[in-house]
Formats: structure tokens, C-alpha cells, sequence
């Protein structure tokens, strides 16, 4: 395997409808491009043809290279469940309220038909006022999918920052200098 990786291959396993489990290598490029462009159903075209799921991606320790693939045969009326990562579009007005977006969900488990499994999950935040949420049901999925999970989840928020502590005023009256701990009190005095 190790050799196999210095090479520029990555191992791969394919399993799945009732046919028996293959050993693949790809090509480490490729394999990258996949994961860079959020890719979870794959075109095998070599010795093995056909649409596959991605199930599984290990990394290394660093979490930077991939090591092995787990990919599932799939046919092309099935439905299977993918997480996807949700991905902010378009300028919130409450931004210009003085707002701040927050993205509070990354990922979405949805029930996709294979053929319409997307990339990833557009969240148009384009009339997210001040104070306001969009949640998992707001989300527009892609033809025949749904929701897995709850449609009540939040997925992206607009509200005021937080501050983070005492106010400029308070500051102000407590003092510039800091109590030192353990300096005795007798040796600000002199002898």
C-alpha cells in the first residue's frame, strides 16, 4: 500500500449489490479533483465501468492525504442518503443593518435519487433580514429529494455581534493597571 500511494495511486474498494467486493487504484490527482469539487457520485471508466457513491474517505493523521476510498455500486433509480455541505449565497440585507451571518449548520443528510445527487446545497440568504433564520426546510434540494432530519434545523442566521466584555465606559473606571498577585503592600511603601 505504501508503495502503491508513493506512486500517485490511491487504493480504493468497491462493494454493493450483491455483486462481490473489487480492489481499484486511482490516480491520487484525480481522486483530489473529485474530493475539491465536493463530488459524491463518481463515473468509473477502466476495468471497472459504472455510477458509484463515494460512502467513505480515509485521511491521514494530518488529515491532508487521502489513504483509501470506499465507494458503493449504485443504480441509476436509486435513492441514497448523502450529507452535503451547505454552501452561503447572495448579500443578507440585515447585513446592512448592522447584522452578522452565521453559518450554524455546515452539512445537511438528504435522501437524493442518484442521477440528481448535487455537489453541495445552495443557501440564498438574500432576504435574511436582521434577526432572522433559514432553516433546513427553506433550502431548496434538488428534484425527488428530501429532508432526513428535522426541517425545523437552523441552518443560517442573521443577528447583531456579540460584545465581548465590559463596555468602554466600565473599562474606563476600573483602572488602567492590573492587581498583581502576591506583591505585598508594605514594599510600595518604602522602608
Amino acid at each position: 500500500m505504501k508503495r502503491l500511494r508513493q506512486s500517485g495511486k490511491i487504493p480504493a474498494v468497491l462493494y454493493g449489490h450483491g455483486e462481490g467486493t473489487v480492489m481499484l487504484t486511482a490516480s491520487e490527482k484525480e481522486i483530489n479533483k473529485m474530493i475539491d469539487q465536493g463530488s459524491h457520485i463518481v463515473a468509473l471508466d477502466g476495468d471497472v465501468t459504472g455510477t458509484v457513491l463515494v460512502k467513505e474517505v480515509q485521511w491521514d493523521a494530518l488529515g491532508s492525504n487521502v489513504l483509501h476510498l470506499d465507494l458503493a455500486r449504485v443504480d441509476a433509480d436509486e435513492k441514497v442518503e448523502v450529507t452535503l455541505q451547505v454552501v452561503l449565497h447572495g448579500e443578507a440585507p440585515g447585513v446592512k443593518d448592522g447584522g452578522v451571518v452565521s453559518l450554524v449548520r455546515k452539512e445537511v443528510l438528504i435522501l437524493c435519487p442518484v442521477v440528481d445527487v448535487p455537489d453541495n446545497l445552495v443557501c440564498e440568504i438574500s432576504g435574511l433580514e436582521l434577526d432572522g433564520v433559514i432553516s433546513a426546510g427553506d433550502l431548496e434540494l434538488p428534484k425527488g429529494a428530501e429532508l432526513v432530519r428535522s426541517p425545523d434545523q437552523t441552518i443560517a442566521s442573521c443577528s447583531e455581534p456579540q460584545s465581548g466584555g465590559a463596555s468602554d465606559d466600565e473599562a474606563g473606571e476600573e483602572g488602567a493597571e492590573p492587581e498583581v498577585i502576591g506583591e505585598d503592600k508594605a514594599e510600595e511603601g518604602g522602608e
